[in-house]
């Protein structure tokens, strides 16, 4: 069953543990992003994992393998469920990046998921400043196969995608998909976007919802409404 995964997108510890609290009961994990790292690092994933949430910290590490697997080792120590770097950095990275893995835990515990960011679902076609780059879904397509190879354990891709990705890679290779969207939300600056329902008929299982939770005058309702249109998918 695909499991909900809400970004608290906000500037500070304060405003996102206090959006998580309002949340316990519906979504069971978390999505910590570069702002709120980058404003208050470690605490607002410590105090997540309090709380009782899963944390997904959502950095899109992209480095050289030796910087990245540090960086995976020490996101591992810090307890986080689920952990990205970019699927370009190709497979000497992505291998380092699962040996920080294994390396930030204890022996018997679960290591995190690691995912590849194949293409951000922000981007749309002629967005690449590549001439000749290929299409935005080709080119996911043929990252998540690359990090499947890597070893890692599943890609970050849009729900437009998902489907032929799962086809290509297996049922148990992970799809977390973002730029996802009631079909009464407002625009913004997500473009390859999809419904709840669509992402799960595609195969996400992962979806990872911000604004339209956050910004609502009730989120654990909208959360609720999502979870639902999910379980009818």
């Amino acid at each position: 069953m695909a499991e909900l995964v809400v970004a608290l997108d906000f500037k500070d510890a304060k405003s996102a543990l206090s959006m998580a609290e309002s949340l316990k009961g519906t979504a069971t994990w978390m999505k910590v992003g570069l702002e709120l790292f980058t404003a208050e690092g470690p605490t607002v994933v410590k105090g997540l994992k309090e709380m009782g949430f899963k944390v997904f910290l959502d950095l899109k590490f992209f480095d050289i393998p030796n910087t990245v697997q540090g960086a995976i080792r020490s996101a591992a120590r810090l307890g986080v469920d689920m952990v990205n770097i970019h699927a370009l950095g190709g497979e000497r990275m992505a291998k380092a990046a699962m040996a920080g893995c294994a390396e930030g835990v204890e022996p018997g515990e679960e290591p995190p998921l690691v995912l590849a960011v194949t293409m951000l679902t922000s981007m749309a076609a002629g967005d690449l400043p590549v001439d000749g780059a290929p299409e935005p879904s080709e080119m996911a397509l043929d990252l998540a196969v690359k990090a499947k190879q890597y070893g890692l354990n599943g890609v970050v891709c849009s729900g437009l995608e998902a489907e032929r990705i799962k086809a290509a890679c297996g049922s148990d290779f992970i799809a977390l998909t973002p730029g996802i969207r009631p079909a009464d939300s407002a625009g913004d600056d997500q473009r390859r976007v999809v419904t709840p329902a669509q992402a799960v008929r595609n195969g996400s299982g992962f979806l990872v919802v911000g604004r339209p939770i956050t910004g609502a005058s009730s989120p654990a309702e909208a959360a609720r409404a999502i979870l639902a249109e999910m379980d009818s998918a």
